[in-house]
């Protein structure tokens, strides 16, 4: 083990953080073919395998559970060293550069950019690393100390995670104005048992919801299971929805546009819409950074404020279109 690399230390970290080859290439800006041969050498120097693979997915073994936690320490270490020698580069009267890692789930992309860049514009010494991921994606990001504050709707439950709502966020049903549901006053949950129901995937925030609001048979009066179609991205159910293909469940921020624009209405349906909260979340056994820290305060302050402000939600399902 004593020849293995930091560079290696840090390919591994990534393909264990998100148990895939081709994610690990995309993150770190390397091909496929060298991280597998990175994860091939440390194995060789560890004398054990690292990852076993079912079918198309891969897992840590023992062995790489042991390295996978040394080496979140030595790169958490490296990290600290980076911060600590940063605190002393000033250059003249200027503030020290700073680094803010911030992650957001997918439905937060279409606005939470905005307000990043209203707080880097008071904060020009601030250097920013943003990622756009799935719910469990950042849980694990955090976890794995790559990451100092997520935006999220639902926060894990986890020891030593820290969770501070901010912000309203509802969640809306939207159809093709000419869909058959267009205009109709508070739909029964029931009635859409037997449409095609545009959902995101497992491991989301917006895929909870849809599971919290439209799962139950017993609860809502559903005759049969709904029919859930899972896609991977808001932008997919979007256009899914703007198609004609089914009923899409979104933030209601992300079809602002669509509504005024009359590609889409929200539904009047009985329960909707959902309000959820988003969450500043971040491992609370460690300090915030000092660029972190300041962010978390811009969101708990001033976020609400100018996310209403944005004015991206969209007139609720009184202004659908008539069917």
């Amino acid at each position: 083990m004593k020849n293995i690399t930091l560079r290696q230390f840090r390919i591994f970290e990534s393909v264990a953080r998100n148990l895939s080859f081709s994610r690990a290439a995309e993150d770190l800006h390397l091909t496929q073919p060298a991280v597998s041969m990175q994860i091939k050498q440390m194995e060789g120097l560890a004398g054990l395998p690292l990852f076993r693979q079912t079918g198309k997915r891969i897992a840590l073994t023992d062995g790489g559970r042991v390295v996978l936690r040394h080496c979140q320490v030595i790169l958490a270490d490296l990290r600290a060293a980076e911060q600590s020698l940063a605190s002393l580069l000033t250059v003249a009267a200027e503030q020290p550069r700073q680094r803010l890692r911030v992650g957001l789930i997918t439905s937060g992309s279409c606005c939470f950019p905005h307000l990043i860049r209203a707080f880097l514009q008071d904060h020009d010494h601030i250097d920013l690393d943003m990622t756009v991921r799935s719910r469990d994606q950042l849980v694990a990001m955090l976890r794995c100390d790559t990451l100092d504050l997520a935006v999220m709707l639902h926060p894990p439950e986890l020891r030593g995670v820290d969770a501070t709502p901010f912000a309203d966020n509802p969640f809306v049903l939207v159809a093709p104005p000419d869909h058959r549901l267009a205009g109709a006053p508070q739909v029964p949950v029931a009635h859409l048992a037997h449409e095609c129901l545009i959902v995101r995937e497992h491991g989301t925030d917006t895929r909870q919801v849809a599971d919290d609001t439209l799962l139950g048979r017993a609860a809502i009066g559903f005759d049969t299971e709904p029919r859930f179609m899972e896609l991977g991205c808001s932008e997919a159910i979007r256009q899914s929805v703007i198609a004609g293909i089914g009923i899409g469940l979104l933030s209601a921020r992300e079809v602002q546009a669509d509504v005024r624009s009359g590609q889409l209405c929200v539904l009047d349906v009985q329960g909707f819409p959902v309000m959820q909260q988003w969450h500043a979340v971040h491992r609370g056994e460690h300090g915030l950074p000092r660029a972190a820290r300041d962010f978390y305060r811009f969101l708990l302050d001033e976020g609400a404020a100018r996310l209403d402000h944005l004015s991206l939600t969209p007139p609720m399902p009184a202004t659908a279109a008539p069917h």
